[in-house]
C-alpha cells in the first residue's frame, strides 16, 4: 500500500482552495505571456491596414493576405485545407459583410476580427497547457527521486525523438522530456508519455515498461515492445487541469480509461499497477479514488498540487 506513504484519508486527496487559486493565477499569467505575439501582430496589422483608403484596397496589400484570412475566421490549420479560390472568397466575404459596413473604422474592425480568431487559437493551446505543465512537474519529481537514490537516467527528447544520457546540468530538461529510463535492481525500466497501447487500443498518459532504450530505438522495435503485454509494469492517467468545474468530467474520462486498461490486462491474466494523478480533485471524486485505492483497483494516486504527493508517487514509480 505505497499510497499510504502520502495519503491517510480522503481529505488528503482533495485540492485545497489555495492550490486552485494559485493554479488560476498561473494560468492567467501564462495566457497573457502567450497572447503577447498576437497583440504585436494586431498592432502591425492595423498600421498596414491604415495604408488602404477603402476596405477593398486591402486586397492589394500583399503582405497582410494571411492576416486577412485570419480575420475572416480561417485558422492556420484550416488554411492548409483551402484552395486559392476558397481563400479569395473568404477574404472577399470579410470585406463585403464586415469591413465595408464599418465605414471609416474598417481598420479597427479588421483588427478586432483578427484578434477573435487568434483568441480561439490561444484558447485551444491553453486547454493543453495543464497537461504539459503536469508532465513537466512529474518529470522533475521523478528525476529528483532518481537522483536521491543514485540512479542515472536517460531521457527522450521530444524534438528529435532521440535518447540521450543524463546531462551534467539538467536544469530545465523537463521542458523537452517525453520519456525517462533507468535501472532498478539491475533491471531496465523505461517510462514513456502518451503512447498507444495495442492491447487497450488507446493512448495512455504514462506507461512504465520493463525494457531498455535500445529495445525501443526504432519504430519497428518499439512496436514489438508495446505488443509484449507482460512488459508493462504500471500504467497511469495524468490530468493537469485545475478548474474544479471540470474535475468530475476529468475523473470520469480518466476513470473510464483506467478501467479499460485494467480490464484489457485482466482478460489475459495480467495485472500491472494502475495509478492516477490529478490537479483538480473535489470531495466526491476523492471518495471514489480512495475507494479504488482501498479495494486495490488503483495501486497509487496523488494530487498534482501537493508537492509531497508528487515526490512520494515518483519515489514509488522509480522503485517498481
Amino acid at each position: 500500500m505505497s499510497y499510504k506513504w502520502h495519503i491517510a484519508s480522503i481529505d488528503d486527496l482533495v485540492t485545497p482552495y489555495e492550490a486552485v487559486r494559485a493554479g488560476f493565477v498561473a494560468l492567467a499569467l501564462e495566457k497573457n505571456r502567450r497572447a503577447t505575439p498576437f497583440v504585436a501582430e494586431a498592432r502591425a496589422l492595423k498600421v498596414a491596414a491604415m495604408q488602404a483608403k477603402t476596405p477593398s484596397d486591402l486586397l492589394e496589400i500583399e503582405d497582410i493576405q494571411r492576416a486577412l484570412l485570419t480575420a475572416a475566421g480561417i485558422s492556420d490549420k484550416a488554411n492548409g485545407h483551402l484552395s486559392p479560390e476558397n481563400r479569395f472568397e473568404a477574404i472577399n466575404e470579410l470585406v463585403r459583410i464586415y469591413l465595408e459596413p464599418a465605414g471609416k473604422n474598417f481598420a479597427e474592425e479588421l483588427v478586432y476580427r483578427f484578434l477573435l480568431t487568434r483568441g480561439d487559437t490561444l484558447g485551444g493551446s491553453m486547454r493543453n497547457w495543464g497537461g504539459v505543465l503536469a508532465e513537466r512537474k512529474l518529470t522533475r519529481a521523478i528525476i529528483a527521486a532518481l537522483a536521491l537514490s543514485g540512479k542515472e537516467y536517460q531521457w527522450l527528447n521530444q524534438d528529435d525523438r532521440k535518447w540521450s544520457h543524463q546531462p551534467k546540468d539538467d536544469t530545465g530538461i523537463e521542458y523537452n522530456v517525453k520519456g525517462l529510463a533507468w535501472k532498478h535492481d539491475g533491471q531496465f525500466r523505461t517510462l514513456l508519455y502518451n503512447i498507444r497501447v495495442p492491447l487497450v487500443n488507446k493512448n495512455v498518459d504514462l506507461c512504465l515498461l520493463r525494457c531498455s532504450t535500445t529495445d525501443i530505438s526504432s519504430p519497428v522495435e518499439a512496436k514489438k515492445v508495446y505488443q509484449s503485454h507482460e512488459l508493462y509494469i504500471a500504467l497511469g492517467e495524468l490530468k493537469g487541469g485545475i478548474d474544479p468545474a471540470g474535475a468530475d468530467e476529468h475523473w470520469k474520462t480518466a476513470g473510464s480509461a483506467l478501467e479499460r486498461i485494467r480490464s484489457a490486462f485482466r482478460n489475459i491474466g495480467l495485472s500491472p499497477d494502475i495509478f492516477f494523478i490529478g490537479a483538480a480533485i473535489e470531495k466526491e471524486m476523492a471518495g471514489e479514488i480512495w475507494h479504488s485505492l482501498e479495494t486495490g483497483a488503483l495501486a497509487n494516486s496523488a494530487n498534482l498540487t501537493n508537492e509531497n504527493h508528487i515526490a512520494s508517487i515518483s519515489r514509488w514509480l522509480t522503485s517498481l
